[in-house]
């Protein structure tokens, strides 16, 4: 095939906030397409360095002059604020602005891309999708919410025809896609600084469903309320061919077993009338959902399911996802990304299959003011899920606080769910108190989507000492 060139205006990029998980994997695609990206970010990172690795110019911290007047559009998350001194600098000298969905929809043109959206496992689905594909030789390009096994590797410009992608619903931006398969994993009411109702969700994942090329395939979780919900109303889309799966009765692609051993699991399902049993190297049943819904994806696009399936147990892990940091003093220390309930809920149950007697003690960090108040209670209930919890303040990432929010509605409903959890306002202190906690056989579970994947690290360090 053709190598596809470059997006319109994407010769010389500038990326406000190149380092992000999202950004930094575009920007590297451009990179290895032969654009001359350069970019900004608040603090440097083993990201950005392995962005320059690529041949992009990455400045540390905002400012109009690191915007070069040549270049041919400026790159925005909807996490950039309108007061950047960077956007602005592009206003003066007429630079056209790309929003990161329109830069990556760019990037899937004359491919054959895979879309996966929904609540609570993308970057997963996702990461097994390029993982399995690269393993059978395809060479894929894909661009995924988190690193696979190293900086900057997120993402790939691959000489195959197959475009695997995380399709970010929280911002309606999934709608600039034209798949020829996606994947809706569930849907649940999450977001709220951009959706107010589970209807308003439902019809923006319907506009989703509407944007896969005639003829293509809406591959979807059987099982899940929210899921089931959009493929009752877009079943009957003409030149839509609809594939659930799930461990339910009348799935297409039905889950058979799903077997732990130990941190990983053994799972069958039947699919085209064939049983086909793999391996998923890592714990859970949401995990082992995950995979199905990646097989059930490839074989949309022709891909033989024996291959596929033993293709997926290739995949080890990403980072950030049930991520085991290290181990010390007998203590196992491991990253969870879960800040919503349901994957808080989905995680501490894997890693409650796979600790025996063990006990398990997290350190989470709340994300956002808006999902706190939203769903802090329900939040609290997750921890109870776990033998003692250390809550710390809230991550505002972009938002500014909400009076009266705090991460004090987790712990009051996290202790009337039975759970022993105390607060912890210096993230500093941390490291000292599990240390002060933990005993031999513990294992240990950061949780959240903001820095308290920094604490993994700080921890096992002390409990060296």
């Amino acid at each position: 095939m053709t190598p596809p060139g470059l997006p319109n205006a994407m010769e010389r990029p500038h990326f406000i906030g190149i380092g992000g998980a999202g950004m930094s994997g575009i920007a590297k695609i451009l990179a290895q397409r032969g654009a001359q990206v350069a970019g900004s970010d608040a603090k440097d990172s083993e990201t950005a360095g392995a962005l320059r690795a690529h041949g992009a110019t990455v400045h540390i911290g905002h400012a109009a002059g690191h915007l070069a007047q040549d270049a041919t559009s400026v790159v925005v998350s909807s996490a950039i604020r309108a007061d950047n001194p960077e956007l602005a600098r592009a206003a003066e000298l007429g630079i056209p602005v790309v929003h990161r969905s329109d830069a990556l929809a760019g990037l899937m043109d004359g491919l054959r891309p895979i879309a996966v959206a929904g609540t609570h496992g993308k970057t997963t689905t996702t990461s097994m999708l390029a993982v399995s594909l690269s393993a059978l030789g395809l060479d894929p390009s894909y661009a995924i919410g988190g690193d696979l096994d190293a900086p900057g590797s997120n993402a790939h410009h691959g000489e195959g025809d197959i475009f695997v992608a995380e399709a970010d619903e929280s911002d309606r931006s999934f709608h600039k896609y034209t798949p020829q398969v996606a994947i809706i994993l569930n849907a649940e009411l999450d977001h709220h600084a951009n959706y107010a109702s589970m209807e308003e969700i439902y019809a923006s994942f319907e506009t989703f469903v509407g944007k896969i090329v005639p003829g293509g395939t809406l591959v979807v979780a059987h099982g899940q309320a929210g899921a089931a919900e959009i493929a009752r109303r877009v079943r009957g889309n003409e030149g839509l061919n609809v594939v659930t799966y799930g461990e339910e009765e009348g799935a297409d692609v039905r889950i058979t077993k799903i077997t732990p051993r130990g941190l990983t699991s053994e799972v069958t399902v039947v699919i085209d009338g064939r049983m086909l049993t793999f391996t998923v190297s890592v714990p859970g049943r949401h995990y082992a959902h995950n995979a199905v819904a990646a097989l059930a994806a490839g074989v949309a696009l022709g891909i033989p399911a024996h291959n596929l399936a033993s293709a997926l147990g290739k995949y080890t892990g990403v980072k950030r996802r049930l991520q085991l940091k290290g181990e010390a003093a007998g203590v196992q220390v491991i990253d969870s990304y879960a800040h919503h309930p349901t994957e808080m809920t989905a995680d501490l149950e894997a890693i409650r299959g796979a600790a025996g007697d063990s006990r398990i003690l997290v350190v989470f960090q709340p994300h956002l003011f808006s999902r706190t108040q939203e769903l802090g209670k329900e939040m609290g209930q997750a921890l109870a899920l776990a033998d003692s919890a250390v809550v710390l303040d809230i991550y505002p990432a972009r938002e500014d606080p909400i009076p009266g929010i705090t991460s004090e509605i987790i712990i009051t409903a996290a202790r009337a769910a039975g759970a022993d959890v105390s607060a912890e306002h210096d993230k500093t202190a941390v490291a000292d108190v599990i240390a002060g906690m933990a005993k031999p056989g513990d294992l240990v579970l950061t949780m959240g989507a903001g820095d308290v994947t920094d604490l993994g690290p700080a921890i096992l360090a002390r409990l060296t000492d």
